[in-house]
C-alpha cells in the first residue's frame, strides 16, 4: 500500500509539489465532464501525470456525493428510464475506455442526498472541523427530488446499476470502488432510508454481483461515523471487507466522536488509533492507496495544500515504520 491523494488539482505547480513529496499516485481526472470524456483525454491525462513521475490510479466516473438535484447522473438513483439507460451507457464505455487506456480502477457514489453536516466547528489552534451532530440538524427536513423512497427501491436501482456496470468493469479488468453512504442517518431522513450507511448494508452490497472488480472506496472515516464505539469496532470492519478484497482504496481520516455526533479531524487527533488501522490493512493484504480526505480548514496563504502536506507526511510516515515500500517519482521536470 502506499500514499494518494484524489485532490483537484488546481495547476501544474501541484504535479510538481505531488512528485516531490513523493505522492505518486493519484485519482485524478482530466479537465472536462466526465459524461465527456473520450479514449484521447484519458490517455493524454495519463501520460501528463507520468511525465512527472505519477501515476494514474483511479478516476471518477460521474456518479458523485452530490445531491440528486445538482448531480450528473442523477437518474440512476432516481431510477427513471430511459434516462438512467443513457447515464449507465456512458459509465460502461468510460470503464471500457479505462480498460484500454490502462487506469486500472474507478471510484463512484450511489449517493441521493448528498453529504448532510451540521454547522463546522472550531478545533485545534483555531482551525474550523466539519461536523455532524444529529442534535442540531433539521430532523423534519423534507425529501429531495427522489420524495420518499422505500429500502427495496433503493436496493433496487443499485442492483439496476450494479447488473449492467459490474460486468463490463470484469471484462475490461477494471476495479469499481464505491464509496459508502456519508454520514449515517436514521432511517427516513429526507425521505431516504441510506442503505450503504451501515456495515450490513455495506455487506449485502459487495455481496451483489459478485465479482473481483466490484467492492469499495473504503472511506474509513465515513465507516467510523456509522459506528457506536469506533476506535474499537473499525479494525474488526477492516478486517471483514479487507480479508475478501473488496477494498479498492481508502480515505484515511480521522473523526472524533461516534455515530450521530462527531467532528472531523487531522488523523493524529482523533478517536481512531491510525497506526493500528494501518497496521491492520497491512494484515489483511491491502495494495492500494491510503488518501487523505476531508481536511480541517486552517490559516495561511495555502491553507489547503499545507493541510493536506501535513495529511501526506503523516500517511508517509506510518506506512515506513510498517516497513512498506516507498515509492518514488524518478521524473525530473524543468531545466
Amino acid at each position: 500500500m502506499y500514499v494518494g491523494t484524489q485532490v483537484g488539482a488546481r495547476g501544474d505547480s501541484d504535479f510538481e509539489q505531488w512528485a516531490q513529496l513523493g505522492v505518486v499516485n493519484v485519482c485524478s481526472d482530466p479537465p472536462k465532464d466526465a459524461r465527456e470524456w473520450t479514449l484521447d483525454d484519458l490517455k493524454s491525462h495519463k501520460e501528463k501525470l507520468a511525465g512527472y513521475g505519477i501515476t494514474l490510479d483511479m478516476v471518477q466516473i460521474p456518479l458523485s456525493s452530490t445531491p440528486l438535484d445538482v448531480a450528473q447522473s442523477p437518474n440512476i438513483m432516481l431510477g427513471k428510464s430511459p434516462e438512467r439507460d443513457r447515464e449507465i451507457e456512458v459509465v460502461q464505455n468510460i470503464i471500457r475506455m479505462c480498460g484500454e487506456a490502462g487506469i486500472p480502477a474507478v471510484k463512484y457514489n450511489m449517493n441521493i442526498i448528498g453529504i448532510p453536516r451540521s454547522e463546522r466547528e472550531t478545533g485545534r489552534g483555531g482551525s474550523s472541523n466539519s461536523t455532524f451532530r444529529w442534535a442540531k440538524m433539521d430532523q423534519d427536513a423534507p425529501p429531495g427530488i427522489a420524495g420518499e423512497l422505500s429500502v427495496e427501491e433503493n436496493w433496487e436501482r443499485i442492483d439496476y446499476f450494479l447488473e449492467r456496470a459490474v460486468p463490463v468493469a470484469e471484462e475490461n479488468k477494471v476495479r469499481m470502488a464505491c464509496h459508502p453512504h456519508d454520514p449515517y442517518t436514521p432511517p427516513g431522513y429526507m425521505g431516504v432510508t441510506r442503505v450503504l450507511g451501515t456495515i450490513d448494508g455495506m455487506k449485502k452490497f459487495v455481496g451483489m454481483h459478485e465479482s473481483p472488480y466490484h467492492g469499495l472506496n473504503f472511506c474509513q472515516g465515513t465507516v467510523t461515523e456509522m459506528l457506536d464505539d469506533p476506535g474499537e469496532e473499525i479494525f474488526d470492519v477492516i478486517r471483514w471487507f479487507g480479508s475478501r478484497k473488496k477494498i479498492f482504496n481508502v480515505h484515511f481520516r480521522n473523526i472524533r466522536g461516534h455515530k450521530l455526533d462527531f467532528m472531523e479531524s487531522f488523523p493524529d487527533e482523533g478517536s481512531i488509533d491510525m497506526w493500528q488501522a494501518l497496521q491492520t490493512y497491512q494484515e489483511v493484504g491491502y495494495e492500494y492507496m491510503l488518501m487523505p480526505d476531508h481536511v480541517p480548514e486552517i490559516s495561511g496563504a495555502d491553507a489547503q495544500g499545507t493541510a493536506f502536506a501535513f495529511c501526506y507526511g503523516y500517511i508517509t510516515a506510518l506506512l515506513q515504520a510498517a516497513g512498506e515500500p516507498r515509492k518514488q517519482a524518478w521524473v525530473t521536470k524543468g531545466p
